[in-house]
């Protein structure tokens, strides 16, 4: 096998996406579109990889060095043209490199390692010069032409803006793919001018120098031309983002994933997903979310970079690098944060954001609550309305809650403090202070209702008036009651002595 190099093309600026992130980094399926390329280009095991930058160079340097730590970064000069890109990275090779380059496009992210093999196969058995990589579209506007002879062998490729009518109506498009020979760059490439619509050096011509110095140039068209679909703005985008997602939810459920509704689950490329996981409608599995078996998760559920536990039911929740145990619950509405770890069996519930806390086995917080920066045992529960103070508004400080703690509704932990195992704490509680193990902290204050407060020291309030309205009420009712009493004693007044002594019957006389 001939030595191999492979040259990333992602100099260009992408004006079509209006963006000020670089085209080359807008993210598909979960990974910037530069990675797809990359990942196909390495699975070549190319003996050197150079990929080309200009516009935001050191952004888009990062992104690839995160993937690719060897490849060689070419900066691209002044000289317009993916013709001039290629020399450049050619220039960089050592000069004892005898072998061939693959050139592909950081913007063309289905053409895959299989595709790239076919075409450098193809290439090396023909003995060609270029070998090109191309496809039939029914609209090719855009994209350059395969000007063919009429034995068939490629002529040349003509650009969109450069190509006559008859040429224009031409339905064989290059792919900006292709294969040369290193001779064949190193000979023609010094002859690319600038002549053209856009004042490039177009890398394009290159075959047509090739085939006008008797080389070969072959061409290998693939099955599936939406490989081959480049991405320029945001509508082309989202399409490639909806092919993708198709595909990846159609592996998901042939791998033995129930997914309810796939046109509303999105699921990125290195998401991992057990057999017997249910997906339910508008669930979106970002990152390196891990799902174990039988777990359900959804509906209305985003989950980023987040291990989900088996037999876990996760349900109108958000959560980022967060770790849900077996047989957990989590939900409706719930807010994981980075750094919440819920143990087995555990529950963090309705409206209820935690961050930066591990939830030991079986703990539960289950409703109306903010847990940050704390640890709590195995066993325990956190009574609603529970809130961990944990800033000083300098710094954070941590809560630890004991296992088998039972804390009451409506209490804040002003951090940093700690409750022992099996302690209790009463209703509406501030706790500032530790609790010991089995002991019982309440706050008891005497309740003061101060009469009348609100009409003189707020008058003429809405709530003012409403008092005096509810007070004039309460009086008219007193009033009411206490005629209805005076009246009832009246009529049901008992007859004096005397009265029953007249009026009642004699005895009969004889």
């Amino acid at each position: 096998m001939s030595p191999l190099a492979v040259i990333v093309l992602a100099a260009g600026q992408g004006t079509r996406m209006k963006s000020s992130t670089p085209k080359v980094l807008h993210r598909l399926g979960g990974l910037p579109l530069i990675h797809h390329v990359l990942e196909s280009s390495r699975a070549l095991e190319p003996d050197h990889l150079h990929v080309v930058v200009r516009h935001d160079r050191d952004t888009v340097t990062a992104s690839v060095l995160e993937v690719a730590p060897h490849a060689v970064m070419i900066d691209q000069d002044d000289v317009p043209g993916t013709g001039r890109a290629v020399e450049q990275a050619v220039q960089a090779l050592p000069g004892d490199f005898e072998g061939d380059v693959v050139v592909v496009s950081a913007d063309v992210p289905f053409v895959d390692h299989g595709t790239l093999q076919k075409l450098l196969e193809q290439h090396r058995s023909a003995g060609a010069e270029v070998t090109l990589l191309s496809a039939i579209l029914q609209d090719p506007r855009g994209y350059g032409r395969v000007i063919r002879n009429g034995d068939e062998t490629v002529a040349r490729i003509v650009e969109h803006k450069d190509a006559t009518e008859a040429e224009l109506a031409v339905g064989e498009i290059n792919s900006g793919t292709y294969v040369f020979t290193v001779a064949s760059l190193r000979k023609h490439l010094p002859f690319v001018t600038t002549s053209n619509s856009q004042n490039e050096k177009y890398l394009t011509d290159v075959v047509g120098l090739s085939t006008t110095n008797g080389g070969t140039v072959a061409a290998l068209a693939v099955d599936e031309p939406w490989r081959v679909e480049g991405i320029n703005d945001r509508v082309q985008l989202s399409v490639a983002a909806r092919r993708l997602n198709d595909r990846i939810v159609r592996h998901w459920q042939l791998e033995g994933v129930t997914i309810d509704d796939p046109q509303t689950t999105w699921i990125d490329r290195d998401v991992s997903l057990a057999r017997d996981v249910e997906i339910l409608p508008g669930t979106q599995l970002k990152g390196a979310t891990v799902v174990e078996t039988g777990a359900v998760v959804g509906p209305d559920t985003t989950l980023v970079d987040t291990e989900v536990g088996e037999r876990a039911v996760v349900k109108r929740t958000d959560a980022t690098l967060a770790v849900i145990g077996a047989d957990a619950s989590v939900g409706p509405f719930a807010y994981l944060r980075p750094g919440t770890i819920l143990g087995a069996g555990g529950k963090i519930g309705t409206y209820v954001e935690t961050k930066n806390a591990t939830i030991g086995e079986g703990s539960k917080v289950p409703h109306l609550s903010y847990v940050g920066d704390t640890e709590v045992g195995v066993g325990a529960n956190i009574g609603a309305g529970t809130i961990t103070a944990n800033y000083d508004g300098v710094n954070k400080h941590r809560t630890v809650v004991g296992s088998h703690v039972r804390t009451g509704s409506h209490n804040v932990f002003v951090a940093p403090v700690r409750i022992g195992d099996g302690a209790y704490t009463g209703a509406g509680t501030v706790v500032r202070k530790d609790v010991p193990a089995g002991s019982l902290a309440i706050n008891v204050a005497p309740q003061r209702t101060m009469s009348g407060w609100v009409e003189a020291k707020r008058p003429g309030t809405e709530a003012a008036k409403a008092a005096a309205a509810a007070e004039a009420l309460e009086a008219a009712r007193a009033i009411e009651t206490s005629q209805s009493t005076s009246e009832t004693n009246h009529d049901w007044a008992p007859v004096s002595t005397e009265r029953r002594t007249a009026e009642a019957p004699g005895p009969e006389s004889e």
